[in-house]
């Protein structure tokens, strides 16, 4: 089955950086585009970036970029998501996502918290 563990989360200061990680098993890795998400305590789950399964071509929200940067490693099948800049308005658990025609996977998130 569809498997996404992310890790590298944490307490960061602002202005400060933090690379995320999420391994991925189960499924044709290099096959799939990636996406990141996170949720905010109280907000909606916000979208963040996504890159092709070539890694080619990545998109970001507004509110990341310039600061965060999306990659991917097919050999290790794995994606990660680089971030600079941080502010406390990025404080959330962030959860990467796999999508294809029959499944929609989710990891269990990592907690990363901007905060002095």
């Amino acid at each position: 089955q569809v498997q996404l563990v992310e890790s590298g989360g944490g307490l960061v200061q602002p202005g400060g950086s933090l690379r995320l990680s999420c391994a991925a098993s189960g499924f044709t890795f290099s096959s799939y585009a990636m996406s990141w998400y996170r949720r905010a305590p109280g907000k909606e789950r916000e979208w963040v970036a996504t890159i092709t399964n070539s890694g080619v071509t990545t998109t970001y929200a507004d509110s990341v970029k310039g600061r965060f940067t999306i990659s991917r490693d097919n050999a290790k099948k794995t994606v990660y998501l680089q971030m600079t800049s941080l502010k406390p308005e990025d404080t959330a658990v962030y959860y990467c996502n796999a999508r294809g025609v029959h499944f929609d996977s989710w990891g269990q998130g990592t907690q990363v918290t901007v905060s002095s």
